[in-house]
């Protein structure tokens, strides 16, 4: 089976909200709520491939050195095995604008059970209720 490696970012506000994004339509899982990020091209760090994804998918700019690993899915779809590490980040410059995504929500962990996810991603929000 193929292996993807794809880096995700948790952007949490001052009100400790976690920025979540709906998938556009015409892709895989339109409609559903991830955390922004994106695949690890060959050659790139998780870390470089953040900084890219999140300039390209939010317009704003993060260093590396606020990107702070948190935890990671290990996630079997159907033709494919995902593995995402999830990072943290709570500093960046620019105002967050969808810029590939369909919408854009600022949710208190909490209450991110409400928002239909990728199997990926929901064991994922468990752990950030115990963080924040």
């Amino acid at each position: 089976m193929k292996r993807v490696l794809v880096a995700a970012c948790a952007l949490v506000d001052p009100d400790d909200r976690v920025l979540i994004a709906r998938r556009p339509e015409g892709k895989a899982m339109a409609g559903l709520w991830e955390f922004p990020g994106g695949k690890v091209r060959d050659g790139e760090t998780p870390e470089e491939a953040l900084v890219r994804e999140l300039r390209e998918e939010l317009a704003v700019d993060v260093a590396e050195a606020c990107l702070a690993p948190f935890a990671f899915a290990s996630h079997a779809y159907d033709d494919f095995h995902l593995l995402m590490p999830l990072y943290v980040c709570r500093r960046w410059d620019g105002r967050v604008r969808p810029l590939e995504h369909a919408e854009l929500a600022w949710v208190r962990p909490r209450r991110m059970a409400a928002y239909a996810m990728p199997p990926a991603d929901i064991p994922l929000v468990a752990m950030l209720c115990d963080l924040l």
